[in-house]
């Protein structure tokens, strides 16, 4: 029972599954270059458990047997619990070269999300199967991907509208017995799903008693007949232009998964048809995935802050005024991510008799590096310059006709190797694509998202200090 090994875990995936890449069939996702290094990433958290130096924040006692589990699926008491994870996915980032694995955390926000809610309606069979999924994943070590996103079609219109183009936008019911359920239906942006074990499927929004159909959470193997996964292409390799690196390339891949009258069943349901919990799921979701944004986008804001200071010595405009606030925002702008990370496990709430963190701080800990991200990389491009775009290629560093040229010109402060120059520029290139951006902007909710959560949360909070407001204004109700 417990744990399973970085080979078994690869082997594991060699199951059937159905995933396409770049218009392709992948027959073996463990061999395809792209989703290789993609599992490698992955693997990141079973490598933590079998390293001595990180076993202890990876591993824990299973509270029954006390034989070893991942500290993912280990359900927390209290906030040491809370710190300890958020720890352990702050580490696991930062081995991942700002990349966290992803293949158990967000399985168990998802997992914590279905006890909490299972609680919350207090259905015994609801309750049991989720527990007994815990135990499930927590005696095989499982990985997990949680598909939640819906691809939703007209967005100004609820799932069950007859005015949607087709009635499948949403994942619905399309039929149950007494073994199961068939559902249909699509997610996207199903990160790490071509390499997990299982997908753990969640609504993504409020359901009405029309919308009854939709209200639908289970888990299946990824190897599911019916499953079809859709990859995006990601960077897997440095090209050929740019300085090559000892370290390996970490990434992730994001699925729009298919799920064409696939059967479920019902020991792996965990909500079918009960509308009235669709959001309170979603809410139970967020309120834990948001901490776990907050965690993970740590190790990537430290290498952002180091990349800004490295560029500033190397352009020799360190000690510049305006060039100082801008490396002093930064500096702000990673400890209040860090400290808000952290006060939101120690200010833990317990929902569903599960303590999570602090929904209010966490999702302003997610707000903050959101909103704030494009500031900090406006201020890294304008300590680099122009060169971050216009700068020749390795290619051109190499090649003995060009490269006199390149490091006398494009020396920065004396006693600064050109080459240095060069491959900050090649670092700060990748840590603000396109792509990152727009990850920042909506990956575990959009910032508005994060606004109404903070706003509804904290009404009883606000009603309070108005009452004291009024008191010390003299006002007497």
């Amino acid at each position: 029972m417990g744990l399973i090994s970085v080979k078994e875990y690869k082997e594991s995936l060699k199951d059937g599954r159905v995933v396409y890449y770049e218009g392709q069939k992948v027959g073996d996702v463990t061999t395809h270059p792209a989703l290789k290094v993609c599992i490698e990433t992955g693997a990141i958290d079973y490598e933590m458990a079998e390293t001595p130096e990180y076993r202890d924040l990876a591993v824990v006692a299973h509270p029954k047997t006390s034989e070893p589990i991942t500290r993912y699926y280990y359900t927390p008491q209290n906030s040491e619990d809370l710190l300890k994870r958020h720890e352990l996915m702050v580490t696991a980032t930062r081995l991942g070269r700002g990349v966290i694995p992803f293949i158990h955390d967000v399985g168990a926000d998802v997992l914590n999300a279905a006890n909490i809610t299972a609680n919350m309606m207090g259905k015994k069979e609801y309750i049991e199967r989720a527990e007994n999924y815990r135990y499930f994943l927590q005696k095989n070590d499982l990985s997990v991907a949680c598909a939640m996103t819906d691809v939703k079609g007209d967005r100004m219109l609820r799932p069950s509208s007859p005015k949607q183009a087709h009635p499948d936008y949403y994942v619905r019911v399309v039929d149950k017995d007494k073994k199961g359920i068939i559902v249909r239906g699509a997610k996207a942006h199903i990160t790490a799903a071509a390499y997990c074990k299982e997908l753990f499927v969640i609504p993504c929004r409020n359901m009405t008693e029309e919308d009854r159909d939709y209200a639908v959470a289970f888990a299946i193997p990824t190897n599911t007949k019916g499953v079809v996964q859709i990859c995006h292409p990601v960077t897997w390799k440095l090209g050929a232009l740019e300085f090559p690196v000892d370290t390996p390339i970490r990434n992730h891949t994001d699925s729009l998964v298919i799920f064409d009258d696939v059967f479920v069943p019902w020991e792996r349901v965990f909500l079918c048809g009960e509308w009235q919990f669709a959001m309170p799921l979603v809410y139970n979701f967020a309120y834990l995935h948001r901490h776990t944004a907050a965690s993970y986008r740590i190790p990537i804001s430290e290498v952002l802050l180091g990349a800004a200071q490295a560029m500033a010595e190397y352009n020799g405009i360190d000690k510049v005024p305006h060039i100082r606030e801008k490396i002093t925002n930064l500096v702000i702008y990673v400890d209040t991510l860090k400290s808000l990370a952290r006060a939101s496990c120690m200010d833990y709430v317990t929902h569903g008799g599960i303590p999570i963190p602090s929904p209010v701080i966490s999702n302003i800990a997610k707000y903050h590096f959101a909103e704030n991200f494009h500031d900090c990389v406006k201020a890294i491009e304008n300590i680099a310059g122009g060169l971050l775009i216009t700068a020749p290629t390795y290619k051109d560093y190499q090649n003995p006709e060009t490269k006199e040229y390149v490091e006398k010109y494009l020396g920065g402060k004396a006693g600064i190797p050109t080459e240095h120059r060069l491959r900050m520029f090649q670092l700060i290139r990748r840590l603000a694509t396109f792509e990152t951006e727009v990850l920042a902007l909506h990956a575990e909710g959009s910032i508005q998202a994060q606004r109404m959560t903070i706003y509804a949360e904290s009404l009883s909070e606000i009603e309070k200090y108005k009452k004291w407001a009024e008191e010390a204004a003299g006002i007497k109700k």
